[in-house]
């Protein structure tokens, strides 16, 4: 029996309208779901906050059960949750497949952490017990963004569960079937308790509805930069705590000594994987002098080696780029850093909204998509040639996320990648790596730290709570 029937995603209870859930691929409608409403957030809010303080009560092997039978469905499902997620989102059928595996595996560590210890037994200078406990938050606002929509939903909604929370997603949109109503699906089959799990798509109206809601104490956003200030913004004024894992404009460093016939593939990957439209990707291909001339012509042949169509009905490399507003960011990009003297090696063409993989040459701080976030399938390559220069090249710019350095010498990389602000760094791979496990965020405009992941979703979803005890009543001087 299929988990998601489009016949049930048009609520009679939201009141934002109706939206085409369309395939980037061919324009052809999938569904029309129902938009949620600043009032639906509202409503959603006091719901999830009605039913968490049971939840919250619940042993913790009811709730890490939950989440055990929720990993458990992703895998069964996959068949049907990939097709969703390759025609809704334009991925490939293997980056389905890892967003999938990922989802499992959010939702088995995020069931660990409901038994893992919940404070410490502090010393205290009076006769009593004195000791911390975290306790949930009580409802998390998720908002997720389009790109890696299963991913980027679950590794909040999961811990947040998982911890005792309530939570309220909203997903973007264009992704609402496989970044929110599949994780609707899978957590009833699941057995979570009614009223604890709102997916809300809506557009700038519920977000802003969310972070302002004064039932919702915590926000995990992902999104761009732009967007997650604003987020971050208004949350502040709300007193609010706020994560935020934001854009990014990622360096690859390719010392002189890297081996060119490995690299060639690890960097395509990094800026193309998914049209390149992830907050990790290789941004910035940083090339020792002596390489740059090679470097160049391979990349530029593995590009245009790569097939870009219909993910779905064909077997391709790339799929289609999720709209045409982002494809004309992308192209305007492109043709602006040509117009001020970059080459183009590989691309700089479309059809419809499949985007060839674009390689770019000579590029320096003045080129736009050299210096900004494409979030599309570019490749600007620059030359350095010390050390010294490469360090001062990455560090530039405003972003922290991701960091790729390739050398033969890994003790050569990991002292480079000490002189590199950045949240997250790969010696001897490219910038794209996700891991449930593994905490992960960046720094600066990329966003607040590594607030997802293993042992940091912790402190993303409970507060820490200081509680002492006495025998009897405690005497004081007046």
């Amino acid at each position: 029996m299929p988990l998601l029937d489009p016949e049930n995603w048009q609520s009679h209870n939201l009141a934002g309208g109706e939206y085409a859930v369309t395939e980037p691929a061919t324009g052809d409608p999938l569904g029309t779901v129902t938009l949620a409403s600043a009032e639906d957030v509202t409503a959603a809010a006091g719901a999830a906050r009605a039913a968490q303080a049971e939840w919250a009560r619940a042993p913790h092997f009811v709730r890490a059960a939950v989440l055990r039978k929720a990993g458990d469905l992703f895998t069964a499902h996959a068949d049907e949750l990939r097709d969703w997620i390759v025609r809704e989102s334009g991925s490939i059928p293997g980056k389905a497949d890892f967003e999938l595996h990922v989802a499992a595996q959010e939702c088995y560590e995020a069931a660990a952490l409901a038994s893992r210890p919940a404070g410490q037994v502090l010393p205290s200078e009076a006769a009593r017990l004195s000791y911390t406990r975290r306790v949930p938050v009580g409802v998390v606002g998720v908002i997720s963004p389009f790109n890696a929509p299963l991913i980027l939903s679950i590794r909040s909604v999961a811990p947040a569960l998982a911890l005792g929370n309530g939570v309220v997603l909203k997903p973007d949109p264009r992704t609402a079937v496989c970044g929110g109503l599949a994780l609707a699906a899978v957590f009833a089959e699941a057995g979570l308790p009614e009223g604890l799990l709102h997916v809300l798509p809506g557009g700038p109206e519920a977000g802003q509805a969310l972070v302002a809601d004064p039932q919702v104490p915590v926000i995990s956003f992902t999104g761009s930069t732009a967007a997650g200030r604003a987020v971050g913004e208004a949350a502040g004024r709300h007193l609010k705590r706020v994560h935020l894992e934001l854009g990014g404009n990622s360096a690859l460093i390719v010392l002189e000594d890297a081996d060119i016939d490995a690299v060639i593939s690890t960097a395509a990957w990094g800026s193309f994987f998914h049209q390149g439209q992830i907050c990790m990707t290789t941004g910035r291909h940083l090339v020792h002098a002596s390489l740059y001339e090679e470097y160049i012509e391979r990349l530029a042949a593995k590009a245009d080696s790569l097939a870009v169509g219909d993910p779905h009905r064909e077997h391709v490399h790339l799929g289609p780029i999720i709209d045409d507003a982002q494809l004309a960011k992308i192209h305007g990009l492109v043709e602006s850093s040509t117009a001020r003297g970059a080459k183009l090696a590989a691309g700089g063409t479309h059809d419809r909204l499949f985007y060839r993989p674009t390689v770019l040459a000579g590029v320096d701080d003045s080129t736009p998509a050299y210096a900004e976030e494409v979030f599309g399938p570019v490749a600007p390559v620059r030359s350095f040639s010390t050390v010294d220069e490469a360090a001062a090249l990455a560090s530039d710019g405003p972003y922290g996320l991701s960091l790729g350095i390739v050398t033969r010498d890994t003790a050569r990389g990991l002292d480079l990648a000490e002189r590199v602000p950045t949240g997250i760094v790969h010696i001897n791979d490219q910038t794209v790596n996700d891991e449930a496990i593994a905490p992960f965020g960046g720094i600066a405009a990329s966003g607040t730290g590594a607030r997802f992941g293993g042992e940091a979703n912790l402190d993303a979803f409970t507060d820490l709570r200081w509680t002492t005890v006495r025998g009897d009543v405690a005497g004081y001087p007046f």
